[in-house]
């Protein structure tokens, strides 16, 4: 994957160009601004663009969060050794990142065997519900075509390895939370839901709320819903699988 030269964030939300590789990029590196570990085209001035240019510590916005989970992990943890294991989660974290920034996403946390990724925030689009339903897709695809041969270095099936995705689209809370450890995040129903969509997701699944459907339909004609009872959900949710 190819990136970006000059931060996209800060020239789409302060018309700043901000280098983040090559030579022009060195004074810069010298006063901490380098490119975010979340997507590698924005750069550590997104990361403070709370506190240091909106001058708030969260915003509300509408965006697409995804969560996408290393299915038989915990079990494979305990089998295998720490080596063999710590190289799986290695390439499915690579193979998350990559379709989560070639889509334009915020790679925002990678948790145990999991990833919860962000769309719409630092790099805004109108169609981040789409970016986040293609990068799902591409997480799916790619990690089909190599998971065949980790499964033979770790001597299982390629069924073990699968992924579950969840996704779902809305109003959220981004920004720094917490005081004594400040974490940058989004928070809210939008996340929980997405958290949950993933967690019934069966392996190589994709499973997206109604709004997502709704908002991405032209890519989910074929799709077709069940109704789940989530965790911590009073009402019973409708889930498409995409």
């Amino acid at each position: 994957m190819q990136h970006s030269r000059f931060c996209k964030g800060c020239w789409e939300q302060m018309h700043m160009p901000v280098p983040l590789r090559g030579v022009i990029s060195v004074p810069f590196r010298a006063f901490g601004v380098r490119p975010s570990r979340m997507n590698p085209n924005t750069c550590t001035i997104c990361e403070l663009m709370f506190t240091k240019v909106m001058r708030a510590r969260k915003i509300t916005i509408d965006a697409t969060v995804m969560f996408a989970d290393l299915r038989g992990y915990t079990s494979l943890s305990q089998s295998k050794s720490a080596e063999a294991v710590s190289g799986l989660l290695d390439a499915f974290y690579d193979e998350c990142a990559g379709a989560i920034w070639a889509h334009e996403g915020l790679l925002n946390k990678t948790i145990g065997d999991a990833v919860m990724a962000v769309f719409n925030f630092p790099l805004r689009r109108d169609d981040h519900v789409r970016n986040a339903l293609l990068a799902a897709r591409d997480i799916q695809r790619n990690w089909r075509e190599r998971r065949d041969s980790l499964a033979v270095a770790l001597g299982l099936n390629a069924s073990d390895l699968g992924i579950g995705i969840g996704i779902h689209a809305g109003e959220l809370s981004f920004g720094e939370f917490g005081r004594s450890h400040r974490d940058l995040t989004a928070i809210g129903n939008v996340v929980n839901t997405a958290s949950r969509a993933q967690s019934v997701a069966e392996a190589d699944q994709i499973l997206v709320t109604q709004e997502v459907y709704q908002r991405a339909r032209p890519d989910l004609q074929e799709s077709h819903s069940k109704t789940f009872q989530l965790k911590g959900f009073d009402a019973p949710i409708e889930l498409y699988a995409a």
